[in-house]
């Protein structure tokens, strides 16, 4: 069986390889395979939502990752939560070191290249499942996902209020100490942006409420304004 790219696929390669932790943006592009070295190493998640999917992901080299003690899984989760967002409002499940043997030998599955400057940093596999769109334009299913979304209607997400967001290198991280200022993106007085699951849904004014902080929502985005 063949399994049809479709724009979905492309779409979530792009906002994975753009989240993922590297010197610069890194670049999707088709390729036939994971090299079978490489597949013990890949962090894995599914994503349920208006179309659910299988990830896995492998980056052969994390900067900074063994300085700050970190876990691949733990780096690499907001590039998985890029990539469902991408295919629609869902949530990302656990996160774990499980490899990738299984899903990349699945005829259902797509496999990227993630490319550094043209030279292979890792690869994205990725696979929807029957409730999207591999085999049926999105006419044919959008019926049907009240239904599908109805299922994990009692699913917690995580509903994040963000002031601003700023770059830096891993060395500036390491560096950082009580009493440094970092200078965010926005200025003072500028609208809160409100995440949901990480995606952007409204803006809003931080308030004092007995003593915490709140948000009070002074806008609520459509949904093609609230991609990001």
């Amino acid at each position: 069986m063949t399994t049809t790219v479709t724009a979905l696929h492309a779409a979530a390669a792009k906002a994975l390889a753009a989240q993922l932790p590297s010197s610069a943006p890194l670049a999707a592009q088709l390729a036939s395979s994971v090299p079978a070295e490489h597949l013990a190493q890949a962090v894995a998640a599914s994503y349920v939502g208006d179309v659910s999917a299988d990830f896995a992901v492998v980056v052969t080299d994390l900067p900074g990752a063994a300085e700050a003690g970190l876990e691949a899984a733990d780096l690499l989760r907001p590039a998985l939560e890029a990539a469902g967002q991408a295919l629609g409002v869902g949530v990302l499940g656990g996160v774990s070191n499980q490899g990738a043997a299984e899903l990349a030998a699945d005829p259902a599955s797509i496999v990227f290249e993630l490319l550094d400057a043209g030279r292979p940093a890792g690869w994205f596999v990725v696979r929807v499942r029957e409730n999207g769109v591999v085999s049926s334009p999105a006419s044919t299913f959008q019926g049907s996902v009240a239904d599908k979304l109805g299922r994990i209607n009692n699913v917690e997400m995580a509903l994040t209020v963000e002031i601003g967001r700023t770059r830096m290198s891993v060395r500036d991280v390491l560096s950082l100490e009580p009493g440094a200022v970092i200078e965010l993106d926005r200025s003072a007085g500028a609208p809160a942006d409100v995440l949901l699951n990480g995606r952007l849904i409204a803006h809003g004014e931080v308030v004092v409420v007995d003593q915490d902080y709140a948000v009070r929502i002074t806008q609520i985005l459509d949904i093609a304004d609230g991609q990001n």
